[in-house]
Parts: C-alpha cells; sequence; structure tokens
C-alpha cells in the first residue's frame, strides 16, 4: 500500500472545498472538511449519526459547540470543539436535506439494508477524495488518511506545540508524529536556516 501525504497547500484545499460547493455536493464537502480539522480516522467519520451532531434542544451544533466521537481504533472518546469551517458545512449540508432522523448515517449511501439508510464505505471516500484531487491537480499520495495528515501538518506549520499535535493524534511519540504528517528533513533544515541567531 503506498503512503499517502498531507496536503500541505492552502490554495488546493480551498479549491477542493470551492468544487464541492460549486457542484452542490455538501455530502462530500462536510466529510473533507471535518476530516482536516479535527484529525478524525475515516472510519469514526463515517460512523457518525446525525444525533451526534444535534444538541438536547434538537438544533444543529454550530461553532463553539463540543462534539464527542468514540474512537474505533482506540476505544477512546475524542472531545473537540467544531470550529467555524465544520459548522458552515455541517449547516449546508444539512440544510440541502428533506430531513434527517437522528439514527441516520451522516455520510449516507443510496443503499438500504432493510429500509435503512447506511453510511458509505471507506472506498467511497477514498474515490470522492482522489475524484476532486485530480480536479485541483495532485494525483499522488492521496488517501482516506490524507485528511488526518493534513490536519496534523497544518497544525504544525501554525506553530502548534508538536506535544499538543501527538496527543491529539494519539501517537505514543513526537518522532511518529513528525513522520506521520510528512515533516522532512528538508523542511526540519530549513527552520534552521531561518533561526540564523
Amino acid at each position: 500500500m503506498k503512503e499517502v501525504q498531507p496536503i500541505r497547500d492552502t490554495k488546493k484545499i480551498d479549491a477542493m472545498k470551492a468544487i464541492m460547493k460549486g457542484k452542490s455536493s455538501y455530502r462530500d464537502l462536510l466529510l473533507f472538511t471535518l476530516g482536516i480539522n479535527t484529525g478524525l480516522r475515516i472510519s469514526d467519520i463515517l460512523a457518525l449519526k446525525w444525533g451526534d451532531f444535534i444538541n438536547g434542544g434538537g438544533k444543529l451544533l454550530n461553532a463553539g459547540d463540543q462534539l464527542n466521537v468514540l474512537e474505533k481504533k482506540t476505544k477512546k472518546v475524542k472531545t473537540f470543539v467544531i470550529n467555524k469551517s465544520v459548522a458552515e458545512a455541517l449547516k449546508l449540508y444539512h440544510e440541502s436535506l428533506d430531513g434527517v432522523s437522528p439514527e441516520d448515517p451522516v455520510f449516507a449511501s443510496r443503499k438500504t439494508v432493510k429500509g435503512k439508510l447506511k453510511p458509505i464505505k471507506r472506498e467511497a471516500a477514498w474515490q470522492m477524495l482522489n475524484r476532486y484531487a485530480n480536479m485541483v491537480g495532485l494525483t499522488d499520495g492521496i488517501g482516506t488518511h490524507t485528511l488526518r495528515k493534513t490536519f496534523g501538518y497544518h497544525l504544525y506549520k501554525k506553530g502548534v506545540a508538536l506535544e499538543y499535535i501527538q496527543k491529539m493524534l494519539n501517537h505514543s511519540s513526537p518522532a511518529i508524529t513528525l513522520r506521520y504528517i510528512g515533516i522532512t528533513q528538508e523542511q526540519l533544515n530549513d527552520i534552521y536556516v531561518e533561526l540564523n541567531l
């Protein structure tokens, strides 16, 4: 299996989101935006139900509201605050639907099993991401894990301490986190050059 990379260029991220909006592909927009802004694994994203995004008063969560997700891999609860980008994508997608039940998967497939909606499969998410990536000229190293890696990479580029990123991604060491988010020796060398005391 080929190792996937983060999307390093924010212009490419913006272009992908613009294409999704332009095509009214709000489900895809939410999946992409949620992945790059939370660091959730694709298995956890695809398992989300509309009830996860609706508060006790029956209202859709907004920016600043907290979301709790039980991670399938670690069996730990990951808690994070929904940011403005995710809240906007969530609202666009929710408003584009005729109605949802709290038990409906957020990223529903067109297929049903015994009358119940089922989430899209990982392969469908992979195909969707690659389709949009190709449209903006990203033709290599894109997969569902790209979302999580993009989250970590851009936190690092914004100056978030590596220890925080390590904890957010649930890694056992800083070295694993650096390798995971695709920080190369060349990029580390640039930091030495920029210091120049």
